[in-house]
């Protein structure tokens, strides 16, 4: 019955969240201080309060089928409008660089590759096809969804594994077709955006069981555009030398603005984050301890290698301090309009950076490089995103040329460490590494 469902998950909310929160800080051992030896300076205490945003988020996902309306959703929907209608929001994406992260990613993509889905198709597509398929998951269980919220702002693949979902659970598909940038956004591809946008509410409606508000609407929007105004806030504190955090910190402080946007726990959470990082400058505290030389990451993290390679360059004294992958959760932000709400999600959402010709893409790599001072730039290049990938070479030999920056690619996958060469990898960057030290 949906009122014993919507009991238990206020039940679980109000008092089982917190006590298993609780029990969890309890019984966790405190972990040392990093020794002086180490590269690192002091760990970000925040950090702390994002994993119990986190486990809160999927624990209360086990409780919310049937006690609230349910949507996966993929990164580059404008969620916004669902958040206006009560939906709980899963991010298989999301999940999926947690479990690559565990380095879950090959069991979860062979799962999908024994179905018959091949080992080229995106793993974090691979790895929610491989949950969908067995019900293997680190986070003990996904609730099952009532609706699928699908963008193609950041690739068709999403298009395809969406259809599988959809056909596979027997639930509705929204897309939200976001025509491509070859130069410059046009009024009639704003007016097709919004037309889509609006005539998605009677099926959230349906759906929900919850009536369209426009204030609402409005509210999530003016919540939204805060927190992604200070995740930009927080990316800006690594202009500083030495830099407060490190990309890899940002990779894992992304999680928020990706899965809960739109919630005020984002916007609470960055405010957090935004003090510690200010508090750190005031005192000339760095991520490393020994800041030589600053970089810049292009793509997706390599989930399975974020603490290997935040060792690996923070001994070398190098530490990356921008990224284009984080920075797109800032870069658009400025377009939301609680004024404008339907106009304004279109043009926040059609001008992503994957929905970019590689021109904006080249324009912006060329700002963060000269705004951060990057000293040098490390490209993955991802065997699953290959949008993301495509042109990497060239932008690689224009900055080069234009900039004088140093440049390596490395070749992997986001989630599947099946497609990564530990050997090729260390020649590359040991090549790298000798050109950045060599005095010039």
């Amino acid at each position: 019955m949906p009122w014993a469902k919507r009991l238990s998950y206020n039940i679980m909310k109000d008092l089982g969240a917190p006590m298993v929160m609780g029990l969890a800080a309890k019984g966790k051992k405190k972990r040392p201080a990093p020794a002086s030896s180490t590269p690192f300076g002091p760990r970000l205490k925040c950090a702390t309060r994002l994993k119990e945003i986190m486990t809160r988020h999927y624990f209360l996902g086990r409780y919310a089928e049937g006690a609230k309306p349910v949507a996966w959703v993929t990164s580059g929907a404008p969620v916004e409008l669902l958040r206006a209608f009560g939906f709980y929001t899963i991010y298989p994406e999301n999940h999926g660089a947690l479990c690559g992260a565990q380095r879950l990613g090959p069991e979860y993509c062979g799962i999908a590759e024994d179905h018959g889905y091949h080992q080229d198709l995106c793993s974090y597509a691979r790895i929610d096809l491989g949950h969908m398929l067995s019900g293997k998951t680190p986070v003990g269980k996904l609730p099952r969804p009532d609706l699928l919220f699908a963008s193609n702002n950041i690739c068709q693949t999403v298009l395809y594994w969406y259809r599988v979902l959809a056909h596979h659970l027997k639930v509705p598909l929204l897309l939200f077709d976001t025509p491509y940038n070859f130069k410059d956004i046009q009024a009639e591809d704003i007016r097709y955006m919004v037309g889509q946008l609006k005539g998605m509410i009677p099926l959230l409606e349906k759906v929900s069981g919850n009536k369209f508000k426009e204030e609402t609407f409005s509210r999530v929007i003016h919540s939204a555009k805060d927190a992604s105004l200070c995740w930009g806030q927080v990316l800006k504190t690594m202009r500083h030398r030495p830099a407060p955090m490190t990309i890899f910190d940002a990779f894992v402080h992304l999680a928020p603005i990706v899965s809960l946007r739109g919630l005020p726990v984002t916007l609470q959470y960055y405010r957090i984050l935004l003090a510690e990082l200010e508090e750190r400058i005031d005192r000339g505290m760095g991520a490393i301890r020994d800041e030589r030389k600053r970089l810049m990451w292009d793509n997706i993290a390599i989930w399975y290698k974020v603490r290997d390679f935040s060792t690996l360059f923070a001994e070398r004294g190098m530490n990356f301090v921008t990224a284009t992958y984080t920075n797109a959760w800032a870069e658009t932000s400025a377009h939301m309009d609680e004024e404008k709400p339907f106009e304004s999600m279109a043009r926040t959402y059609a001008q992503v950076i994957l929905n970019n010709n590689l021109n904006h893409r080249l324009f912006l790599m060329e700002r963060l490089i000269k705004d951060y001072h990057v000293d040098g730039l490390v490209i993955h290049s991802a065997k699953s995103c290959k949008p993301y990938s495509v042109g990497q070479y060239d932008l690689k030999r224009i900055l080069m040329d234009r900039l004088e920056v140093p440049s390596v690619v490395i070749e992997a996958d986001i989630t599947d460490f099946r497609a990564f060469s530990e050997e090729q990898t260390r020649t590359r960057l040991e090549a790298f590494f000798e050109t950045l030290e060599t005095p010039q």
